[in-house]
C-alpha cells in the first residue's frame, strides 16, 4: 500500500511496505548499479557520502535527461539521502544555480517484509516559476518509483 502525505507544499512523502528483507531493500537503494536498473538510470559511480553521481536517465522519453545527485547520508541500514534538481528534465535550463531538494529514504523492518518511506523537500525554496509543477511531478514520480522498487526486490 501507497499513502501520501502532502502536509506542505514544501515535501512529499510516500511509504510502501515491501514484502522483502530490509538488507535487499537497502542493497536495491544504495548500490549504484542495482539503484540504475529499478530508477531506469545508468549511474557512472558507487554511492558515497559526499560524492556527486551523475547518469543518464534510461526511462523511455526521458533519455535527454541527466541523473545527478550528490549524495549526504548512507546510514546502514536504514537511511539513504541525496540533494538534487527536481524535475530538471529541460535540456535547454541550466539548473545549476537553483536550490537542491533533499530525497531521504528511509527502511525500517516490519513483520512480512521492510517499509520504506521517502521523502524529497525543499520545493518551497525553488523559483516559484518551477516550485508547482517540480511539485506535482515528483508527488507523482515517487509513486512509480516505489512501485519500480517494489517489484525489484519482491520479483
Amino acid at each position: 500500500m501507497t499513502t501520501a502525505t502532502n502536509e506542505s507544499p514544501d515535501h512529499v512523502t510516500r511509504t510502501m511496505l515491501m514484502r522483502a528483507p530490509l538488507a535487499r531493500v537497502w542493497a536495491a537503494l544504495t548500490d549504484h548499479a542495482t539503484f540504475g536498473t529499478w530508477f531506469r538510470a545508468r549511474l557512472d559511480r558507487p554511492f558515497a557520502v559526499g560524492a556527486t553521481v551523475t547518469g543518464n536517465i534510461t526511462h523511455c522519453g526521458f533519455e535527454h535527461v541527466r541523473f545527478l545527485a550528490e549524495v549526504v547520508a548512507i546510514d546502514p541500514p536504514t537511511r539513504f539521502a541525496f540533494r538534487w534538481h527536481p524535475y530538471a528534465v529541460d535540456p535547454a535550463v541550466d539548473y545549476s544555480t537553483e536550490p537542491k531538494t533533499l530525497v531521504e529514504f528511509a527502511l525500517s523492518e516490519e513483520p512480512g517484509g521492510t517499509r520504506v518511506t521517502v521523502t524529497e523537500s525543499g520545493f518551497a525554496q525553488l523559483p516559484p516559476g518551477r516550485r508547482e509543477l517540480a511539485f506535482r511531478m515528483n508527488d507523482e514520480g515517487w509513486s512509480g518509483q516505489l512501485r519500480n522498487l517494489v517489484a525489484h526486490v519482491e520479483g
